[in-house]
């Protein structure tokens, strides 16, 4: 377990230009933050890494400056997340399947899916279109598979895809959601996209919006997988370097605020009026100027302080009272590890996902149990850990216990 400690690297040139960066958040110390420990894991070690950000300010980019080996963080442990875990995030998706269908006139198609989890998108397209899944995880993989879903597990790059032309051609459709984010290779990855692009097809992808993150001081959605952080500006940058043009982009509630984002193989370098009217907002807020960023850790700093005196101060005056955390997320361990929550302090972890229930949360080690835990207390705390569907947490908490009081992160 030691040496995994040390497969990870300082970049702090640009994955699109190579470029020097200069680093404006500083995290500490983290673990992956989508791994779950199971329990013959317990009394080992792992890779706890640097989680800090840089900035190219010229092209807009934002990317981590550690960056770790990207088969470890979905194969070192058994990959827990499912783009099918709840109710918010399968309604998300029935959207963006009957949208995209309706928008491009998907049928009849050849339909690729980067980053195809367990398949619950891709599966909407399989009824009437070719389908073919790539994801990184061979746990997800089996789990598409077994819908009956033609799977490749792969860390997706152009040699992947040249590959993949070869044997089926190009295709109609590609689709990157949340994934186009994790790849230490971001240029590489759209040249790939690119080769297995029709000449009349679309690329669409989907992930969370770095203004979005920088805007509500969101922090936590900062993490190891995340490589790189998204705005409309290095998107364009990014797309240029494989050939490839921004057509659209729609700004989504997904993840607490994402931006969708269509293109198509193009040598174009004009900028539509909608894409300089979004890179202007961008850089009307400050997003590439690192002075900006001073201020801003300064903020979530002192975040951190008044709620950890607040949770303290529950602690100290209920010891008899558990505390409660809801929601398993990747980004509720940024979260319990940059406040150094552990299991002395929250009793357990709920989350609705079959595949992470019976686990612990990394280096914290809290364990993760159902919703169904606050039936068995009179008296309890729940701190929602996902922000983004808390209203709609609190709705089916409240009927599982009335009697719940619920700490908020923000006071």
């Amino acid at each position: 377990m030691e040496s995994m400690q040390t497969n990870n690297q300082l970049a702090s040139k640009c994955l699109i230009s190579g470029e020097p960066m200069v680093k404006i958040v500083d995290l500490g110390m983290h673990p992956y933050a989508d791994t779950f420990i199971n329990a013959k894991q317990l009394g080992l070690s792992e890779p706890v890494l640097p989680l800090e950000v840089y900035l190219n300010s010229d092209l807009g980019q934002i990317q981590l400056g550690y960056i770790t080996d990207d088969f470890e963080r979905y194969n070192l442990y058994a990959y827990s997340y499912t783009s099918s875990n709840s109710k918010f995030s399968r309604d998300h998706w029935d959207n963006y399947y009957q949208s995209v269908k309706k928008r491009f006139r998907i049928s009849n198609k050849k339909v690729l899916e980067i980053g195809s989890n367990d398949g619950y998108l891709l599966n909407h397209f399989a009824s009437d279109n070719v389908v073919l899944g790539i994801d990184s995880s061979d746990a997800m993989c089996e789990i598409a598979s077994a819908k009956g879903l033609k799977m490749m597990s792969a860390i997706f790059g152009s040699d992947v895809a040249n590959n993949i032309k070869k044997q089926d051609g190009t295709f109609e459709l590609i689709m990157a959601n949340n994934v186009f984010n994790h790849s230490n290779a971001p240029v590489d990855f759209a040249k790939g996209v690119s080769t297995l692009l029709s000449d009349d097809g679309i690329f669409v992808f989907e992930l969370p919006y770095w203004k979005d993150t920088f805007t509500s001081k969101k922090f936590d959605q900062i993490y190891h997988e995340h490589v790189s952080y998204f705005t409309v500006k290095s998107s364009y940058y990014l797309l240029k370097e494989a050939g490839l043009e921004i057509v659209d982009i729609e700004e989504v509630d997904y993840h607490g605020g994402s931006i969708r984002v269509f293109a198509k193989r193009s040598h174009s370098t004009e900028l539509t009026e909608k894409i300089s009217s979004a890179i202007k907002v961008e850089e009307e807020l400050g997003l590439f100027k690192a002075e900006t960023y001073v201020e801003w850790q300064k903020e979530i700093q002192h975040s951190r302080n008044v709620f950890l005196k607040r949770l303290y101060d529950i602690r100290v005056d209920n010891p008899h009272i558990p505390i409660i955390g809801v929601g398993a997320a990747a980004k509720a361990n940024t979260f319990l590890n940059y406040y150094n929550l552990d299991a002395s302090v929250l009793d357990y972890i709920t989350d609705s996902s079959e595949f992470k229930q019976g686990k612990y949360t990394p280096l914290t080690r809290i364990p993760v149990v159902s919703d169904d835990i606050f039936a068995t207390y009179n008296e309890v705390y729940a701190l929602i850990l996902s922000w983004n569907i808390s209203d709609i947490l609190k709705q089916i908490l409240l009927k599982i216990n009335p009697n719940i009081q619920f700490i908020d992160i923000e006071a």
